[in-house]
This record gives structure tokens, C-alpha cells and sequence, in this order.
């Protein structure tokens, strides 16, 4: 019986220390001996620092291996093809890169701008849009070749890109203060363009809604968001929240928060407030504020777990090693946490099970169960951000 036990441990105590253990990055993904491997299990990590990015597997919880030759990935961004096998990495530096991550190459990588902020594809996969800084505007470009395909000029940098249904871009002007809405559909080359005005002073980020319906634009130049109901013909500008932090002090705001980090929680949204320690709660329907939960610093994600249950926030520096957990029913926070330094994003496993956090300068990516809160295992990476699984192929916005 006693040698049975010391058996059972020995089994055990390897596959503990694991867990705590960071694992290595291959230098490449299995050969065709080992089978086929699917996507759906797959993401992609950014390695701002070094032009690079990680394919990882959830359920292994390991890095596949790296691929590098990206350029300036210090605020990047990606989207997928619907059979989950390309990632399209928007550049800083206005590189669009195609990655196949089956066999971890780079596929295709053109430089279409000075200065790129995101981009997004559309439902059908045949384009992918970039949105532009320098010089501004928006560019499209056929998703198989990287061919550019339309070029719309807007006078302004765009910000806060997105893919709606239709074959349709949508799209914030900084400068201006519009929303574009670019339909694609019946000639990919020369979109027809639904320009809508008034939407308020520099939009910095926006995003849209898992239906496809609304476009939520965050202001710097002044209080409140404005969304706009694509539904509605033609689509008119809404304010809301025009008031939040009208009578307190602005505090700087070390790091704008990304408007992607919004989350529908029952009929209620949550949000990141602009300058302020505090996560906002807005009525869904009417638009109307709900309520404040104060956190523990400038809140850059509000990240619903996939069953909106809890909410789990991160925060700009100096409090960027601190993440902290909201229940979504009495909106308090129920735990602080400190996984790593330097956590700049976060993202749940499509059921929600685990949820991955990039620690920075830590160099890695920590993993924790995501109703336990404990590690569960770790991912050697090099000054990791943006987390992505391919499970965002098929939504709406991402």
C-alpha cells in the first residue's frame, strides 16, 4: 500500500511543478508524423518588444512556436479568417502581416501606411481593412493576396474600426468627429459611404456589439460616448453618459482605455471611465447610467467572463500589476489579485473555464482558473500584450 502511494505521488509532483513552470517555445509545430492539428484550440500572443508573435494551444497550455519578422508591434492588434487559420497583425508601423498558424509561418507582410491602428475583416473573409493615423483614412485589401483593393481617404485619423454585417466597415474620424460607415458589398473597389456627423469631439476608440447592430464611440475631447444604431436608416448620433466626472478632477490618464473592454452584463453594460478609478455601469435599452463601482486604479479592460457572471479589470500604470474581480449581479469587487507585472491584457477561453493574462515585465503569459483564481500554469513570452484565440473568428467586432 505504501509503495502504491509513493507511486501515485511521484506521478503527481512532476505535473504540479509543471503547472507553476513557464513552458519553453518550440522552435516550430509538430511535424506531419504527430497528425493533423485543428484550429480551434489555437491563439496567438503578441510580443510587442521584439517584432514577433506566439501560437499557443489552450488545452496544452503551451507555446507552439514563434513567428517572427512582424516589425513594430508595440500597439498591435489582429483579427482571423473564418476557417480560423489565418491571423491578419495590424501594425504600428502601418505593417499588415498574414500568419498561417498551422505552419507557423508568414505567409505575406506589406507596409500600407505610416502610422496603422487596427483593422478589422469582413463577414464573408474576402477583405481586410486597415485603419490609418498617417495618413489617415482607411485602406482595404483582398484577404488571399494582401492586394489593395479600395483606398477611402477621410481627411483625419481613424480610429476604432470594426466589421459589420454586410461586407460593411464602420469607422471613427478623430480630427472630425464622424463615424464612416463603408459598404463593400456590391463593389468591393468603391464602397458606398454613409458619413455620419455630430458624433462629438476626438473619438479615440469605439466598438461594436456582438449583433452587429451598434457602434459605441468613447470621446477624449469631452464627457460621454455616443453610439449610433446601424439599424436605424438613416443612423443618427446618441449621446450618453454626458455627464459622468463633470464635477471631479480629471486625474492624467496614463493609458486610454480600450473601448474592446466593454461588457454586456444582463442589460447592463460596463465600462472603463476615462481618467477616473471607477467602472461604470450603463443601462443597455436607455443609455442611462446605473451605477459606479470604484477599483483600485484607471481601468484600461472590463472583461466579462463568456458567462458575464464576474467581470475581471486591469489597470494603468502604476497599478498595472493589479487585476481586480466584479460580480456581475451586485457589482462590487470581490477580488484583488496581483499574477504578474506589467498586466496589459486578458483573455477568457471561449467557455470561460481559464483566462490569460499578459505579464509584461515578467515576460510571460500566467494562466488561472478562472473561478478558483489560482495559476494553473505559465508561458514563457517575450513582453507579451494582445491574447487572442480563434474562437473570434466567429464574432462580430473582433
Amino acid at each position: 500500500m505504501i509503495r502504491a502511494c509513493l507511486a501515485a505521488l511521484a506521478l503527481i509532483a512532476p505535473a504540479a511543478a509543471l503547472a507553476q513552470t513557464a513552458a519553453p517555445v518550440p522552435a516550430a509545430l509538430p511535424g506531419p508524423a504527430e497528425g493533423p492539428r485543428g484550429t480551434g484550440d489555437l491563439g496567438v500572443v503578441i510580443e510587442r518588444a521584439t517584432g514577433s508573435v506566439l501560437v499557443v494551444d489552450q488545452s496544452d497550455r503551451a507555446a507552439l512556436c514563434r513567428v517572427e519578422g512582424l516589425g513594430d508591434l508595440s500597439h498591435a492588434s489582429l483579427t482571423f479568417s473564418p476557417d480560423e487559420r489565418f491571423a491578419y497583425v495590424f501594425g504600428r508601423d502601418g505593417g499588415l502581416s498574414k500568419v498561417d498558424i498551422l505552419t507557423c509561418t508568414l505567409e505575406n507582410r506589406i507596409v500600407q501606411g505610416g502610422n496603422a491602428i487596427g483593422g478589422a475583416i469582413s463577414d464573408d473573409g474576402k477583405l481586410v481593412a486597415v485603419s490609418n493615423y498617417e495618413p489617415g483614412g482607411v485602406k482595404v485589401f483582398d484577404a488571399g493576396t494582401l492586394e489593395q483593393v479600395a483606398d477611402i481617404p477621410m481627411g483625419s485619423k481613424t480610429v476604432g474600426l470594426a466589421d459589420a454585417p454586410g461586407s460593411r466597415f464602420v469607422v471613427a474620424t478623430w480630427d472630425t468627429g464622424e463615424v464612416w460607415v463603408l459598404d463593400h458589398s456590391v463593389d468591393p473597389a468603391n464602397p458606398q459611404v454613409t458619413k455620419i456627423e455630430g458624433v462629438g469631439a476626438n473619438p479615440y476608440d469605439a466598438l461594436m456589439t456582438a449583433d452587429g447592430r451598434t457602434y459605441i464611440v468613447g470621446l477624449f475631447g469631452e464627457k460621454g460616448l455616443t453610439t449610433i444604431d446601424l439599424w436605424a436608416d438613416p443612423p443618427q448620433p446618441r449621446r450618453i453618459l454626458p455627464d459622468y466626472g463633470k464635477n471631479q478632477p480629471d486625474l492624467p490618464v496614463y493609458k486610454m482605455p480600450h473601448l474592446q473592454g466593454w461588457t454586456l452584463a444582463g442589460s447592463t453594460y460596463a465600462l472603463p471611465a476615462v481618467g477616473l478609478h471607477q467602472v461604470l455601469w450603463v443601462d443597455a435599452a436607455s443609455g442611462e447610467e446605473s451605477g459606479r463601482t470604484d477599483v483600485a486604479g484607471q481601468p484600461v479592460f472590463v472583461t466579462a467572463r463568456p458567462d458575464a457572471r464576474e467581470l475581471w479589470v486591469n489597470f494603468a500604470t502604476p497599478d498595472n500589476g493589479t487585476v481586480q474581480v466584479i460580480d456581475g449581479l451586485t457589482h462590487e469587487v470581490k477580488q484583488t489579485l496581483q499574477p504578474g507585472k506589467g498586466i496589459l491584457h486578458m483573455e477568457f477561453t471561449p467557455r470561460g473555464r481559464e483566462v490569460w493574462l499578459s505579464a509584461r515585465d515578467d515576460n510571460k503569459v500566467v494562466i488561472l482558473d478562472a473561478r478558483s483564481y489560482e495559476k494553473i500554469g505559465e508561458i514563457e513570452a517575450q513582453a507579451p500584450s494582445g491574447i487572442f484565440f480563434t474562437a473570434r473568428a466567429h464574432r462580430t467586432g473582433l
